[in-house]
């Protein structure tokens, strides 16, 4: 039996102003903005190429403090690449780092071990780390 990841919530104070983010500056797909009625929004957005979604809303998702959730991980297979497109699209994201020892002999050097690291305009924290080839 499959057991995949779909959504994670992510906690924000500001629905648009999330939104915006999440869809003009790191090109999540919008795959719906859905009101249910006084007080019930939920938008769900989804990063390129993912199985796994995120939603923003209120009144609807459990209710977590702005910016408590820590550690959201991306994956990419050139992070040097993912760092130029953050910083065109104005995200606030580290000069790419090396974490470690790359595990495996690749092509690439960075495989495994590049990273980059920025927020949300809530402070939820998010990582980006190069994968290009799964062993």
């Amino acid at each position: 039996m499959n057991w995949t990841l779909e959504v994670v919530i992510v906690p924000v104070s500001d629905i648009d102003r999330a939104m915006d983010f999440y869809s003009r500056q790191l090109g999540f797909a919008v795959d719906h903005d859905t009101k249910l009625g006084d007080g019930i929004r939920i938008v769900q957005l989804t990063p390129p190429g993912s199985g796994c979604s995120i939603v923003i809303g209120v009144g609807a998702v459990p209710v977590m403090e702005p910016g408590s959730l820590k550690g959201l991980q991306l994956v990419v297979p050139d992070i040097e690449q993912a760092h130029k497109e953050l910083t065109a699209r104005g995200v606030a994201v580290s000069e790419v780092q090396v974490l470690g020892v790359n595990p495996s002999p690749t092509p690439e050097p960075l495989d495994n071990v590049g990273f980059v690291f920025f927020e949300d305009p809530d402070g939820n924290s998010w990582t980006v780390q190069q994968i290009s080839s799964r062993g």
